[in-house]
């Protein structure tokens, strides 16, 4: 994958990889099927420490196929979870992951250490003051930070960004300079295109950015986000909830889509009568992508696979609370008192919807979206090994919201707002 460094306005467009044609649809947008993706892969798996490709649809009722991508020497996580329509996309799904984590923990890149005060003077640098902090550092100009580059898809520029907020090598100690701002997977993604990998890392920060935003809204104004599921006109998404349905699942889905404009849903999956003897909490899956129907099958089938981190034990910071079975059994009860009766109040057709011909498409609408949300850089970091030429990308977009559960998170702008206007 390469990003070509272009700084005219003119050259915009060519500082971005050549336009791609969408040949596989079907529940996700790709140049290819699930299954060439794997084929693709699958000789490099040894080589990235990916042992098994655990199938644990069947551990759940729900029939949504979910897999496991074992990685055991992982520095960051060592199970990888896919989902999607059919076994071959959620396993396709669960091995890129993996693989864009391994690229994530093994960056090569050249690095640059210093302040912001020093390197402001030489180099043209991300936005640092809207990048995610945290509580328990303290950044400032003269902090000595490592510095990567990366590539600017709203102006073509080189844009060196602090390197914490790009890998993903968690093992102890840390990198030195590290503890000022918030380290996650957060914009990391991989596809058989670089354009597949820019547009899904785009996606995942707006999706993160729009889910802390809804959940730091008013009881009612999330309540008229609630959507009629009799609406959802999709073929795909129809399918899924009617496989739910036939499950004894309920599902609860919302319309919490941004300023910013592209479909964002949440999907909250709970058993429609909790079992005494199989207790599973109300378990949550957000998805994003330009085409609405897409967007909701990620977060249909994203909640699917929240219930098997559970049932599966694969996390355990799904558990960091100390909940048990009994507190889980709660929490559906609770949840379906509080939920059960509300009536919806959108539609499907309510949602944005954008299902470009080409990825360069998809990926031109989503930075329009960004620039018309006041959200200026869009700063890319390619992650892609020439020896394995699999295209891995970090994306960071400054001003965006991280998940608001990361401990020590300081609420940014947007949240500060959004809390604002909740106090109002």
């Amino acid at each position: 994958m390469t990003i070509h460094q272009k700084t005219s306005v003119d050259e915009r467009r060519s500082s971005r990889p050549a336009a791609a044609a969408k040949r596989f649809v079907a529940g996700t947008h790709r140049i290819i099927s699930p299954d060439e993706t794997l084929d693709r892969v699958k000789p490099f798996l040894p080589a990235l420490g990916i042992t098994r490709i655990a199938d644990v649809t069947g551990l759940d009722t729900l029939g949504i196929p979910v897999v496991m991508a074992i990685r055991p020497n992982a520095r960051s996580i060592a199970a990888a979870q896919g989902k999607g329509l059919t076994l071959a996309a959620a396993r396709a799904s669960g091995v890129m992951e993996s693989i864009e984590h391994w690229h994530a923990e093994r960056i090569e890149l050249p690095l640059k250490l210093g302040t912001l005060s020093e390197l402001r003077l030489r180099h043209r640098l991300i936005d640092v003051q809207g990048l995610p902090r945290l509580s328990t550092g303290h950044l400032h100009d003269h902090l000595r930070l490592f510095w990567v580059a990366g590539i600017d898809l709203v102006t073509g520029a080189p844009t060196w960004t602090p390197f914490e907020v790009v890998h993903t090598d968690y093992a102890l100690p840390l990198l030195a300079a590290s503890g000022a701002l918030v380290m996650s997977s957060n914009g990391l993604a991989s596809g058989n295109h670089p354009l597949e990998a820019l547009s899904h890392a785009i996606c995942e920060l707006v999706e993160r950015d729009a889910a802390t935003l809804w959940k730091l809204s008013s009881d009612d104004e999330r309540g008229r986000t609630r959507l009629d599921l009799c609406t959802v006109d999709d073929p795909a998404c129809r399918d899924l909830l009617d496989q739910v349905e036939r499950a004894n699942v309920r599902a609860f889905v919302w319309h919490v889509t941004s300023d910013i404009g592209i479909p964002v849903f949440c999907c909250t999956l709970v058993d429609r009568t909790p079992n005494p003897h199989r207790p599973i909490a109300p378990m949550v899956g957000f998805g994003c992508h330009p085409a609405r129907g897409v967007a909701l099958a990620r977060a249909i089938t994203e909640a699917a696979q929240s219930r098997l981190t559970v049932i599966t034990g694969a996390r355990d910071d799904v558990r960091a609370h100390g909940q048990g079975p009994d507190d889980d059994l709660r929490a559906a009860h609770a949840f379906l008192e509080a939920h059960g009766a509300a009536p919806p109040r959108c539609s499907f057709d309510d949602a944005p919807d954008h299902a470009g011909e080409t990825l360069e498409d998809d990926l031109g609408w989503e930075l329009d979206r960004l620039r018309g949300a006041d959200l200026h850089q869009v700063v890319a970091v390619d992650l892609t090994r020439p020896e394995l030429e699999i295209p891995v990308v970090r994306v960071v977009i400054p001003g965006l919201e991280p998940l608001d559960d990361i401990p020590g998170y300081i609420p940014g702008a947007r949240a500060q707002r959004r809390l604002s206007e909740r106090r109002s």
